[in-house]
């Protein structure tokens, strides 16, 4: 017998205990039907403002999660034009991160259409528009290939890394992924939600690509649970859960790899996983409420194009303190002008001092 899962005679016959996690799953449910709910009833506006928060945080933490750090304004501005919102301050953006973004908008927005091994290489070819990861030159919409030697799956900085398991060999990948996309299609007798959790561990197991396999295996599992929410807005980030729970999530992920095909703790843990990203969207939704809230109170309020671009930075979460030499960056004016704009903005009662002294006088939203 093999040491891992995908060794095993029965692979990938799955199997697990459902009585032991009908609470979780009725939580989930509940919470995904509520979550929904309540966003349905906020408006067209609020709506896309949530849908644009939340992918930007699903986009930025499913990257992170490999150790890779994109920049939040172009993953935002790349969202917006895809989707069609307009927002203050876009700006251009990068292939990698358009790719990233069309893949995450491709799973979810078009959920209920077939995956297909030439859906999967699209998105692999948006995730290495230049064929390379990093500076490595890596295989691009295809299976990966045995050049390279046995794939290892790890986490950890570069030379502490941790192997937590071995995939299967490149000669059985086309075989392994025929098997998996006809269940992904076709396999419709289990609850979506759970079926979010045994696909995640299947496609992470085989881990067909040569790079790329961490965020698509998040772009699939985000694509059953909208196909579970019955809506392709996105309003919840499992990616940003999973991102904050890493450790957890690669010490199951090892032990059930190592373990039988019972795959009952695994679930379990998907699914606590996912109660807390859903209880956690109610940050976006906070911030969202305070934003029109804002906007609803100064509807009257006359303010000039620069003054409007910086105050949704605010809104939006700017990173670091505000001052007159960032405004006057940011806003592409001369340092003077920054000033005016923010003392403007002061008299009107939408900005104040922050309270807090230090060496330069920083500047924050009026509540």
């Amino acid at each position: 017998m093999g040491i891992y899962i995908h060794q095993k005679d029965t692979w990938p016959d799955f199997t697990w205990r459902s009585e032991e996690f009908l609470n979780q799953l009725s939580e989930a449910r509940n919470l995904q039907g509520r979550l929904i709910g309540k966003m349905e009833s906020l408006g067209f506006e609020l709506r896309n403002e949530a849908l644009l928060d939340t992918l930007t945080l699903d986009v930025l933490k499913s990257t992170e999660i490999e150790g890779e750090f994109l920049n939040p304004d172009q993953v935002r501005s790349s969202i917006a034009r895809r989707l069609g919102i307009e927002i203050a301050g876009s700006i251009d953006s990068d292939r990698n991160v358009d790719g990233m973004v069309e893949m995450m908008i491709d799973a979810t927005h078009n959920c209920f259409n077939p995956l297909t091994a030439d859906r999967l290489f699209d998105w692999h070819s948006a995730l290495f528009p230049m064929g390379r990861s990093g500076i490595f030159k890596i295989t691009v919409a295809d299976w990966r290939k045995n050049t390279t030697g046995p794939m290892q799956v790890v986490s950890g900085a570069a030379g502490k890394e941790k192997v937590h398991f071995q995939a299967p060999d490149a000669d059985l990948i086309e075989t392994e992924m025929n098997r998996f996309l006809k269940w992904f299609n076709e396999n419709d007798q289990i609850d979506l939600v759970i079926k979010a959790a045994v696909a995640h561990l299947w496609f992470v197991t085989i881990h067909p690509f040569q790079d790329g396999n961490g965020r698509i295996t998040r772009a699939l599992t985000d694509m059953l649970l909208a196909q579970s929410d019955k809506s392709t807005q996105r309003f919840y980030s499992m990616s940003s859960q999973i991102r904050i729970e890493r450790k957890q999530y690669y010490e199951i992920l090892e032990k059930t790899q190592k373990g039988e095909l019972d795959i009952t703790e695994w679930v379990k843990w998907f699914l606590r996983c996912l109660i807390n990203a859903l209880k956690s969207t109610e940050i976006i939704l906070t911030k969202v409420l305070f934003k029109a809230d804002f906007w609803n109170k100064h509807s009257k309020t006359i303010i000039n194009e620069r003054q409007k671009k910086l105050i949704n930075k605010l809104l939006d979460g700017f990173e670091g303190k505000l001052t007159s030499s960032k405004w006057a960056k940011i806003a592409k004016c001369s340092k003077d002008t920054a000033i005016r704009d923010i003392n403007d903005l002061i008299y009107k009662d939408m900005l104040q001092k922050e309270t807090a002294g230090g060496r330069s006088t920083n500047y924050e939203l009026k509540k």
